[in-house]
């Protein structure tokens, strides 16, 4: 697997490059967006651990240049741990967030976890069926999701939440369920990371996102995908 660390601070990429060599991993370093970007157009990635305090285009413009076209996952690393930094990585398209200074057993965990969800997306071990609710469509074994015959551009997260509220189509599943269920970790205070998620798929499958017609809120409870024939 090959693995891009982007960070201006060159030990800590250094540090980082040593954990993952450790684990077996192929590691590409950037030291700013820019050289980050050049390496995903050149190599195969397939995920990134991306700084956001950086020169010349910073972690939140450069995941959001990555998402134009790619789905590969991004761990951000920040030294910031407040909830708006988090939220605000998670809309730039991040799939999920470390605080620096982190644990590497911690890093490591979170690094095998995002590469599960994302090599499974092309398993054909896994169990098939198409799962669909109306025009939405959920298909596991092409591992695809369409409206209205139109393919919708997923990253491995909002793949898993779909998939799962959609193969449990009128069942509401609370955010603690949801992030056990696709992150395949315990849940600590989820709610703001399941949100931000939930409001990204709303904008790709949702006419009106604050009217929604498949992805339904069920107050005090938690989310679920609304049956339709």
């Amino acid at each position: 697997m090959n693995i891009l660390v982007c960070d201006d601070d060159k030990d800590i990429v250094g540090a980082i490059e040593i954990y993952l060599r450790n684990e077996g991993y192929h590691v590409y370093k950037a030291y700013d967006g820019l050289e980050a970007l050049n390496v995903v157009d050149k190599e195969e990635i397939h995920l990134i651990l991306m700084d956001i305090m950086m020169p010349k285009l910073d972690g939140m413009r450069t995941t959001m240049r990555i998402r134009e076209e790619k789905n590969i996952p991004i761990i951000m690393l920040s030294a910031k741990s407040e909830d708006y930094d988090k939220i605000t990585g998670l809309n730039a398209g991040a799939d999920d967030y470390i605080t620096k200074p982190f644990n590497p057993l911690e890093l490591i965990a979170r690094v095998k976890s995002q590469l599960r969800r994302y090599t499974s997306l092309g398993s054909m071990e896994k169990r098939s069926g198409v799962y669909r609710s109306g025009g939405l469509v959920v298909d596991d074994e092409q591992k695809t999701v369409t409206l209205d015959g139109e393919q919708v551009p997923v990253t491995p997260i909002e793949y898993g939440i779909l998939k799962l509220l959609t193969e449990h189509a009128g069942k509401v599943f609370s955010m603690e369920q949801i992030y056990e269920a696709v992150w395949k970790e315990q849940a600590y205070n989820p709610e703001n990371t399941v949100a931000v998620h939930v409001r990204r798929i709303r904008e790709k499958i949702e006419i009106n996102p604050k009217d929604p017609r498949y992805l339904k809120v069920v107050w005090g409870i938690g989310y679920k995908i609304e049956k339709h024939k």
